[in-house]
């Protein structure tokens, strides 16, 4: 077990680890050939400019000015500048909520802190009980501070009872207050939203096959019998995967285009050529240009061919169609109704917004989804027992007393001082970290196959299965297994029926070994989240390799967004781990609290300057965060419960009881309250929206706006589409707008991430967000973030005085 020494040790290297990674990332960050890596959020808005693009050789490289090398920190306060209202308008509410959960952890842990480290710590060590069993248990000095210490049938744990009520009262109450804020920034986020696709439009699954008639027919004779005010057209759904599959190689095959073209540009003496042989290492010697045009060409004919058949196949056609309406009022009547007497038909739900659909998952019947999500739950089921053995194993180091007892040839190694701190105090958060790595990408997986058509809902499941691996192996898992092997001698040498009461005094225990994990990931991790190491490495090896075309290094400096079915649970496990050990260690707090407010500087800033959301849900993952933070409470009071009653505290424990009934209470009225915000749509602010339209526009042509906001790749007319040509360090491109169409147009086609190459039509989608009008000046690559903003770029203005927070 983790003695103070070896938790100082880990904190010395952790501490360290944290301010070598944000010392590398302050220098790394103000060099002109890093510009895109720390700060591709403004590239992609169009309101930066590249430092690479004057200036002498090294200066295109290396920063020059040493004056900004004394203020390398100034990345901190200029992460705090941004109110909360220009931060949604630049990177939307998702954001902006998602910053509000570490913000919440600050403002429920700090006063629980401020209360329990003065009170409880006194009350546990002046017991002491934990000298008297050191030689039935393997105890530590951080362990004479938890509740273990205090002797059964004290009087003390009325204080534990006390505190806990309180604890209790205050989560609940900033719960409440979060919730309301929440809520009422949702709502007026929506209802300040400039006009928009999703608006109009409703998902329709599971559309009957009529005899005689097509899924098109079906669709218009069934809207028109049943919203014959409000129907205005449908895009069906084409399964397209072969079309698809022909058009990702057609971008490949233009991108070695452009690279050969562009080489031929730089030295027009000496035409590119290729061998075509296996990999292009041995055949016949041809000219590249005129071997990819023919290429192309080829693939053209081929895709069209297969473009017509698809459109000529009615079993290409899909029982699935996005439905739009004339007026947001009808689309909500029908999302959130009912449409036949048979409720496994003509299902409708809210459309996603156009970039957040997964096309690949509308092809799956929707007979197959209960099958499928049956199977992936079993499967998670198994995933769980599995990773039940690497967690026993960290558990191992982390408890090498107990395994010295046991095997006592492996002391001499395990006794010398550096490895022994080492292992107990940063080996094993290091290794959970190691073992937990390829686990969100694993529940991804399993997500899509279970066949939800939103990216922002899969990611919600996949978040959703990662907060229950996290609950059930790293906090309960373990406790158990950690208990197990840290009191493995008292198990096999005491009756069976003192085996409860050495679990109750050991559960504490356990405070040691999440103290180290929160250094390995809450601050080192963090820390390493700003560096971005692994993006930086990436983006030069393909810069140096890969990167042929203006085309290239744009999708080589892709930032992705905020993580969120890994980074919510890894957020809802520290909340678990503070409400739980509040009470029981509270020397955990500060370990906390350092995470909370270091994790939110950091994220502040990696939202303003690098990540590009994929979608905005609307803060709709707020119900879920939640629901796991009143989850936590009410594990926090069953286990003081079951620690109790190991205690004898007879007099005391029945006062308990009552907690978790009220806790569920609080939680069934704010999911009354406040969820329906979440869930539905209010008709009245739909009507409201309608009038303000038809009142400010009543010429407006709904049917022309919504004509291409879902419409599919396979319409789009090759003789209407343009290529677009960019050529490096020649022709600056519109980073926006084509990086916009690009995803669209792969997205639409079922491809999980854009190609290098994209058509793109000779009109720009009506759904795509507008662009910011100002730039900021040309030497902001000193400073971080450019001094000016314009707060414009989602398409919608949220004014500061258009909700008031209740903090």
């Amino acid at each position: 077990m983790a003695t103070l020494s070896d938790i100082g040790v880990s904190a010395l290297i952790n501490i360290l680890s944290a301010f070598a990674f944000l010392l590398a990332f302050a220098l790394l960050r103000i060099q002109p050939v890093n510009d895109r890596v720390y700060f591709p959020k403004w590239y992609i808005n169009g309101e930066r400019a590249s430092p690479r693009r004057g200036g002498n050789f090294v200066a295109k490289f290396v920063n020059l000015d040493f004056k900004t090398y004394l203020t390398f920190l100034n990345w901190m306060p200029q992460a705090l500048k941004m109110s909360e209202t220009q931060l949604i308008n630049h990177a939307g509410l998702d954001s902006a909520v998602f910053l509000r959960i570490y913000t919440l952890g600050l403002k429920i842990f700090v006063p629980i802190a401020v209360v329990a480290l003065p009170i409880l710590i006194p009350v546990n060590v002046s017991s002491g009980t934990l000298f008297f069993l050191r030689k039935e248990l393997v105890v530590s000095d951080i362990d004479k501070l938890s509740i273990s210490n205090v002797p059964p049938k004290s009087i003390r744990f009325f204080v534990h009872i006390g505190l806990e009520y309180l604890f209790t009262i205050w989560i609940c109450y900033m719960l409440y207050k979060e919730y309301d804020n929440v809520a009422t920034m949702r709502l007026h986020f929506l209802a300040s939203q400039r006009r928009r696709a999703e608006q109009f439009t409703v998902a329709v699954r599971n559309v009957p096959q009529i005899p005689g008639h097509s899924i098109a027919d079906s669709l218009d004779h069934f809207f028109k019998t049943n919203h014959p005010d409000t129907y205005l057209c449908h895009q069906a759904v084409y399964n397209a995967n072969k079309f698809a599959s022909l058009v990702r190689k057609r971008d490949r095959l233009q991108n070695w285009l452009d690279y050969n073209q562009l080489k031929f540009e730089r030295n027009p003496e000496k035409r590119p050529t290729k061998k075509i042989g296996f990999l292009g290492l041995w055949g016949e010697r041809v000219d590249s240009i005129d071997f990819y045009k023919q290429q192309i060409k080829e693939f053209d004919k081929r895709m069209e061919l297969e473009r017509q058949k698809v459109l000529k196949d009615s079993k290409s056609i899909l029982p699935v169609a996005f439905v739009s309406f004339k007026s947001r009022w009808g689309a909500a009547v029908c999302a959130q109704t009912q449409q036949s007497k048979n409720p496994t038909l003509w299902l409708t739900d809210w459309a996603p917004e156009p970039r957040d659909v997964y096309w690949r998952n509308l092809a799956i019947l929707f007979v197959s989804l209960t099958i499928r999500k049956l199977i992936i739950s079993l499967s998670v089921f198994a995933l769980v027992f599995f990773y039940m053995i690497p967690i026993a194993f960290v558990q191992s180091l982390a408890n090498l007393e107990g395994l010295e007892r046991v095997a006592p040839f492996l002391r001499p190694v395990i006794e010398l001082k550096f490895i022994k701190s080492f292992l107990q105090g940063f080996l094993p958060g290091l290794a959970l970290k190691i073992f937990l790595y390829v686990l969100p990408t694993i529940l991804m997986i399993m997500s899509k196959i279970e066949g939800h058509i939103a990216v922002s809902t899969l990611e919600r499941r996949a978040s959703a299965k990662y907060y229950y691996f996290m609950l059930v192996n790293v906090f309960l898992g373990s406790i158990v297994t950690g208990t197990a092997f840290q009191q493995l001698h008292s198990f096999l040498h005491q009756p069976p029926t003192q085996i409860p009461r050495t679990i109750g005094v050991s559960i504490p225990m356990k405070a040691t070994f999440f103290i180290t994990y929160i250094m390995v990931d809450g601050w080192a991790g963090i820390a390493g989240e700003i560096l971005r190491l692994k993006p930086l490495v990436i983006f030069h090896l393909k810069n140096m390799f890969l990167v042929k075309t203006e085309r290239d290094r744009e999708m080589a400096m892709d930032p992705g967004s905020v993580d969120y079915p890994e980074t919510l649970p890894s957020l809802q496990l520290y909340f678990l781990l503070g409400i739980v050990y509040a009470v029981v260690t509270p020397i955990l707090l500060p370990f906390i609290l350092v995470f909370f407010a270091f994790a939110y500087l950091v994220y502040r800033h990696q939202i303003i300057n690098v990540y590009n959301p994929q979608y905005e849900s609307g803060a709709a993952f707020w119900p879920h965060v939640h629901s796991r933070i009143i989850a936590s409470l009410l594990i926090s009071q069953l286990l003081l419960l079951g620690l109790l009653s190991t205690k004898e505290a007879a007099n005391s424990t029945p006062l308990l009881v009552i907690l978790p009934i009220l806790t569920l209470s609080f939680h069934k009225y704010c999911k009354s309250r406040f969820e329906p915000a979440f869930r539905k749509h209010p008709l009245e602010e739909a009507m409201a929206k309608d009038l303000l339209d038809r009142t400010t526009e009543p010429d407006i042509n709904l049917k022309a706006f919504l004509a291409d906001a879902y419409l599919h790749p396979i319409f789009r007319s090759f003789e209407e589409e343009e290529l677009v040509e960019i050529r490096v360090d020649k022709v600056r491109v519109d980073r926006h707008q084509s990086y916009a169409d690009n995803a669209q147009s792969r997205d639409d086609i079922s491809s999980p991430s854009p190609p290098h190459h994209a058509y793109h039509p000779t009109s720009p989608p009506h759904h795509s967000y507008h662009q910011p009008t100002t730039s900021p000046p040309q030497d902001i690559y000193h400073h971080g973030i450019p001094p000016q903003y314009d707060y414009n770029h989602y398409g919608y203005h949220y004014e500061a005085e258009s909700w008031t927070s209740r903090d």
